[in-house]
């Protein structure tokens, strides 16, 4: 069993190619940073899936079309034996959908063994160098534009263990929608990481035009209107739901977020 494993560097990669390791798997670990695979270009493809099996994807990051690139890597690794694929999608991208839905669709049509993981926020958007993790330990507040809508926030590392299962186990065959155990506002996030660290933190709600101005502060305009376009499909009420996947995979229950701020105490405001 010979898996690749692309965005090996990032948050859910690293995690699957380190579980992968452990049962002894052999594990092609792909990204720019660490092997120069970069999807746009394509004569770093070949090597990625020379005697590849299955493959776990994450498409490239701030793509708002990403079938151009992914589609063509698709077809190559399915005329050169790829058997299975996990890709890593997001909660919103039903399949056939814009954006990620377009490669979700295209994905059993090339391949026999296939699953699609379409997981929620992740906890671990709070701490690191995402846009959460920096108003918190700048500014004592965590601010969005979600307003008092809910969203089941996931931890990483249930995703992960999920996408093992899923390259591993019998094939899926079919799309995951994965959350964390309970749907939570960002008030209560942070009366939550308040409660865990002992240092006060409030949420601020402000209109996704401000939140847009504030992320441009240090992000990119098309990165600060993508992620303040996030957060109004939060504010929509649509990611409030809440499903058991994460256990019916791995035989138990995801992670709280109380279970994982308590984890990452080292990592959050002291």
């Amino acid at each position: 069993m010979r898996t690749l494993v692309v965005g090996a560097a990032g948050k859910t990669g690293s995690r699957v190619a380190g579980r992968l390791r452990e049962q002894g798997r052999e594990v092609v670990a792909a990204s720019r940073s660490l092997t120069g695979f970069d999807w746009y270009e394509p004569d770093t493809h070949d090597d990625a899936l020379s005697g590849v099996d299955s493959a776990y994807l994450v498409a490239p990051v701030g793509d708002p079309d990403p079938v151009g690139v992914m589609g063509p890597f698709l077809e190559r690794a399915a005329r050169q034996g790829v058997r299975r694929i996990v890709l890593l999608s997001v909660a919103p991208a039903e399949s056939g959908g814009p954006g990620l839905g377009r490669v979700h669709a295209l994905v059993p049509t090339l391949f026999a063994e296939w699953a699609v993981l379409r997981p929620t926020w992740f906890m671990q958007n709070l701490v690191g160098a995402h846009p959460h993790a920096r108003s918190i330990a700048d500014r004592g507040e965590l601010i969005t534009a979600t307003g008092d809508a809910r969203v089941a926030l996931i931890d990483v590392d249930d995703i992960a263990d999920v996408a093992v299962r899923a390259l591993t186990g019998p094939p899926p065959n079919t799309d995951w929608l994965l959350t964390g155990p309970e749907a939570v506002s960002y008030t209560d996030v942070a009366a939550v990481i308040s409660e865990v660290t002992g240092v006060p933190l409030r949420h601020r709600a402000v209109e996704p035009e401000e939140l847009r101005a504030y992320l441009e502060t240090f992000l990119p305009a098309a990165a600060a209107a993508r992620m303040a376009g996030l957060d109004r499909i939060i504010a929509s009420g649509s990611q409030e739901r809440v499903t058991g996947v994460v256990e019916e995979v791995t035989g138990r229950p995801a992670r709280t977020l109380w279970d994982w701020a308590v984890r990452h105490r080292s990592q959050l405001p002291a």
